[in-house]
């Protein structure tokens, strides 16, 4: 029996990446025989961002009122986040992303079985490393990492290729309610944000106990 977890997450937020972290932690503790399959939706939360992105000081700055509270934000995200072992460096980080080209290469891995191992990848290499995910040389080299051939996602990167299924999806999320992530939904049970671990446990063992009994 498979346990399917709709994803719906943007490269751009850092509790996408704290809540993939502690869903992983509770996936682990789920002492429970059902097999779990992760499936990704995009999610864009500066769909008008330029396509080469922005300086991150100069549009922190202009978002938050001032840079120094920026930094403040960030700092609270380090802070909240402590016991769950991410190495957040938004020291290393110049840019923030157009993240439309990570999203599709995140759907071009999943029509390889790769989505979770690229949606992971991309988002480490955000956050953790400072890297530019607007870059397809960047992206294409994170694809490697996951098993994909370099070549072919620069090449998909570099078509149009996705760009409508992107769209097509990020407007199904809108139709469904879907206004902010991370947005996880857990059986019968939607989960907004980067809640606790126990809360993804209680959510994943209600959801493992009605497909066994179902």
């Amino acid at each position: 029996m498979t346990l399917t977890i709709a994803i719906t997450s943007d490269f751009i937020c850092p509790w996408c990446l704290v809540a993939e972290t502690r869903l992983n932690r509770a996936i682990e503790q789920l002492n429970s025989s059902v097999e779990i399959q992760k499936i990704w939706f995009p999610f864009e939360l500066n769909p008008d961002m330029p396509e080469a992105g922005m300086d991150r000081k100069t549009y922190r700055s202009q978002k938050f009122g001032s840079w120094e509270y920026s930094q403040q934000l960030d700092a609270t995200t380090v802070q909240a986040t402590q016991n769950d072992g991410i190495g957040f460096r938004y020291d290393l980080m110049t840019v923030t992303p157009n993240t439309l080209k990570a999203h599709r290469l995140m759907w071009f891995a999943g029509q390889q079985g790769k989505a979770t191992a690229m949606a992971e990848r991309i988002l480490n290499a955000y956050f953790t490393e400072g890297q530019n995910i607007v870059e397809v040389q960047v992206l294409a080299d994170l694809a490697t990492g996951v098993g994909l051939d370099a070549e072919a996602a620069k090449t998909f990167l570099l078509s149009d290729a996705g760009i409508q299924e992107i769209r097509d999806l990020e407007q199904q999320a809108i139709a469904q309610g879907i206004h902010g992530v991370p947005h996880i939904r857990i059986g019968q049970e939607v989960i907004s944000g980067a809640q606790p671990v126990e809360v993804f446990l209680a959510a994943l063992q209600n959801a493992a106990h009605e497909l066994t009994t179902a």
